[in-house]
């Protein structure tokens, strides 16, 4: 469908969006066209010259059919051009806030936790969904705002602005919300923050690939306008209750899901990360099967109609499709190769898959060139690709198999061949059992996304009827549930191999790419293989056994301490249960950390920790210690015992005054009426003291209880009576804001003071100083 010349003008517009990660990269590209264009007019000289000697009746006539197929030069040139355009073009169309934007209206400070109540009316531009935290949660348009003065109402004048809000609300307040409705909503406007800690969650950036600078954390909802007006957004829900009626939950909003995509459908976040977790994610992401499934199925009832009707019915039909879905990339990106397929049956021209594929991919980043760095849109275009690509060789090498077996072997092999070293930059993690998982699955899969959107269309004309077709998918949909559970609870079915870096995965894609077009690599891809495992395994497991660090973590009030001590992992707290699954759990694998050797409990803040429950659902920990008042009487810790057993693990309480040797480092509590932990560390001293009053502090110095530290680590409350009673080389507290009299007068002591709240996550080394995780991801950006 693309000429080589096309194939080669695209690949340079994709690579240059690649290479806006890259200093110069622009530059590189053009450099790179500039470089091709001298390499190949070597080529075109010799090209003419063997036409020249068969134009002369050379006997020499076996002129090789690569030369004819060489693109000019100027092609050359022409997409290094374009890669440098396309950088340009990216930066252009990165989202920026107006003069008029609802963020510039924040209140100085950049926090959610000043009581600055304002009232910001708009439209709202999507259906609720219900957070993690048990909100409602949807986008706003927002056209004014207005500072509220007292509890009575608001006084001035309303100011317009434009931008779109991130929009958290009490549930109850935003059920029977819907799109393009006119409300006025009264809260917190706040500015989203960056990553505090490695492996988390970048919020900031997430907003901002949407083009929103700002939250808001709502409290009351008044409606304006209670018209409702049509919108897609009716079909959707009408077909979700018409599934959900009789099928239930989860099950009826899973059959939704895998017929619409999990972005359009309100999933429970339960059966969200159960999939996830087992390497089934693409269940959930209506693309390309739904795609294939509708174009099949109309051109089968077609099939006798003419050309042009079966044009129009299957364009009609993906349309229909792409506006249910949302207009997500991996479904934009499905549908436009599925508009090439139609086009060829018109033109009775048989369609390239691979020219599709990159027109496709071109056409959606002109588009939106930030859907670059879409991790949907990257994993939609390489699974595609290894479907086209690499799943003819891997038939080919199974033939040996009967040709169903052997296609449902290779379709899911390929995909996860060219989808997995994405998965490792970002997540860190291989689920171990996805392959054999997407196997046995895919019967029922099928079975429940035909019947999903035969149920869909029905239920569009008669619900009940769309009802009683659901629910006959209840048992395979009950099935594959408990299909997913069954391998997600199976030992070691996820292994934490850490984020692989640039470099890694720029590898990994190059041997992929070689064994794709080189022969040589064809007949070697097992080398291949071997090189790849090793780029992943041989760094992880050198760090592993040489890396001695301790990251203080941002985690709010309590001091989370990781140390990583050449293999040995000691973890000290855990938070709540949203701290150990946000902020725990994904530092641990992005280090590649699957083991918890050590685990020390304080209870710093008098509160039962929930989060080991769910770090010890996840990984195994080989020795507990707990501090608590009445352990015995504590349901977290016989919850925590049982888990421990399950592993094998050994719990012991914690006395008061007991050395913990963990490795390298000796924790040792100190007090047992305040929270005061001591960590000997290699040469240096370490304390982590909870909510201190000024008076205890002074009395614990005077009876020597508290030794002086070279690393404090306190709550913002005590942090100026402990500094200067302690005079610790490093101080950390939790606090975002400080008071600023107070901050200048410890600032002029001689300690080093770092806040979690400010700086990010806290890491030291033997061999460095303390860094800043923000300020190190901030110098990163800059560089790049």
């Amino acid at each position: 469908m693309i000429q080589t010349s096309g194939v080669i003008i695209c690949l340079g517009y994709i690579l240059g969006l690649l290479f806006t990660a890259v200093p110069w990269g622009g530059v590189w590209i053009l450099v790179l066209g500039i470089v091709g264009a001298i390499l190949f007019r070597r080529r075109s000289s010799s090209q003419q010259l063997a036409q020249k000697a068969e134009k002369a009746g050379s006997k020499n006539k076996a002129v090789p059919n690569t030369w004819q197929t060489n693109p000019h030069p100027r092609i050359w040139l022409a997409a290094g051009l374009v890669g440098l355009l396309a950088t340009l073009y990216f930066q252009w169309r990165v989202p920026q806030p107006g003069a008029k934007d609802i963020s510039q209206f924040v209140p100085p400070g950049n926090s959610s936790n000043q009581e600055q109540l304002v009232i910001v009316r708009g439209e709202v531009a999507s259906n609720p969904r219900l957070t993690r935290s048990q909100r409602g949660q949807f986008w706003l348009e927002a056209t004014q705002i207005d500072e509220v003065k007292n509890e009575k109402g608001s006084a001035g004048v309303p100011k317009g602005v434009t931008g779109k809000l991130y929009v958290t609300v009490p549930i109850l307040q935003a059920t029977g919300l819907y799109p393009s409705q006119q409300i006025a909503v009264t809260g917190i406007l706040y500015k989203p923050k960056a990553a505090s800690n490695p492996g988390g969650f970048d919020f900031q950036k997430f907003l901002k690939q949407e083009g929103t600078f700002a939250g808001l954390i709502g409290r009351q909802i008044n409606v304006l306008d209670q018209e409702r007006k049509w919108g897609w957004w009716q079909i959707r829900e009408r077909i979700v209750r018409s599934q959900v009626r009789w099928l239930g939950i989860p099950e009826g909003p899973l059959v939704s899901a895998m017929v619409l995509g999990s972005k359009a459908v309100d999933l429970p976040y339960d059966i969200r990360d159960l999939f996830v977790q087992a390497g089934l994610a693409h269940a959930l992401a209506a693309s390309g099967f739904q795609t294939s499934l509708i174009l099949s199925v109309i051109l089968q009832l077609t099939r006798r109609a003419k050309k042009a009707t079966q044009f129009t019915l299957g364009f009609l039909a993906l349309i229909i499709f792409l506006s249910l879905t949302g207009f997500q990339p991996a479904v934009l990106r499905a549908v436009i190769m599925g508009f090439a397929a139609l086009v060829g049956l018109l033109l009775k021209r048989k369609v390239k898959q691979f020219g599709s594929l990159l027109l496709a991919a071109t056409l959606l980043l002109v588009f939106n060139p930030l859907w670059i760095w879409d991790l949907g849109f990257q994993l939609s275009f390489l699974a595609t690709l290894g479907l086209i690509v690499t799943v003819p060789a891997l038939v080919n090498r199974l033939a040996w198999l009967p040709p169903a077996i052997a296609s449902l072997i290779a379709v899911p092999l390929a995909a996860t061949l060219w989808t997995l070293p994405v998965q490792l930059s970002v997540f860190g993690v291989v689920p171990s059992y996805s392959l054999l998982l997407n196997v046995v699955s895919t019967p029922l899969i099928s079975i429940i996304s035909i019947g999903g959107i035969i149920s869909a269309l029905v239920g569009l004309i008669w619900t009940q009827a769309g009802s009683f077709i659901a629910s006959v998918l209840h048992y395979p949909t009950d099935w594959l549930i408990k299909l997913v559970e069954f391998f997600s609870k199976l030992p070691g079915n996820s292994i934490a191999v850490g984020s692989i870096s640039t470099w890694q995965l720029l590898t990994i894609y190059l041997l992929i790419i070689l064994v794709w077009l080189v022969p040589w690599w064809q007949r070697r891809w097992w080398v291949a293989n071997v090189i790849a495992i090793g780029l992943v395994f041989i760094p992880l497991w050198h760090s592993t056994n040489t890396l001695f660090r301790i990251t203080v973590l941002e985690s709010g009030t309590e001091p989370i301490v990781v140390v990583q001590d050449r293999g040995t992992v000691t973890v000290i707290n855990s938070g709540d249960e949203g701290t150990g699954r946000f902020t725990i759990l994904p530092f641990l694998q992005q280090q590649g950390i699957n083991q918890i050797n050590w685990a020390i409990a304080t209870d710093f803040q008098g509160n039962e920790s929930n989060a080991w429950l769910e770090l010890l659902q996840r990984l195994p920990i080989k020795n507990f210690y707990e501090y608590s008042p009445n352990p015995e009487n504590s349901i977290a810790t016989q919850a925590i015992q049982q888990e421990l057993q399950k592993h094998q693990g050994f719990y012991q309480p914690m006395a008061v005054g007991q050395a913990v040797k963990t490795g390298s480092i000796v924790a040792q509590l100190i007090n047992a009426q305040l929270p005061i932990l001591q960590l000997q560390i290699l040469e240096q001293n370490w304390l982590l003291v909870g909510n201190v009053k000024s008076k205890e502090v002074q009395q614990l110095v005077k009876n020597g209880s508290l030794p002086r530290p070279q690393v404090l680590w306190c709550s913002p409350q005590s942090l100026k009576d402990l500094v200067i009673a302690l005079q610790p080389q490093v101080a950390i507290a939790s606090s975002v804001n400080f008071d600023p009299k107070v901050l200048s007068e410890l600032n002029q002591s001689q300690t080093k003071l770092f806040f979690t709240g400010r700086d990010g996550a806290i890491q030291w080394t033997p061999d460095g100083q303390f860094e800043a995780f923000i300020e190190a991801a901030e110098n990163k950006s800059s560089i790049l």
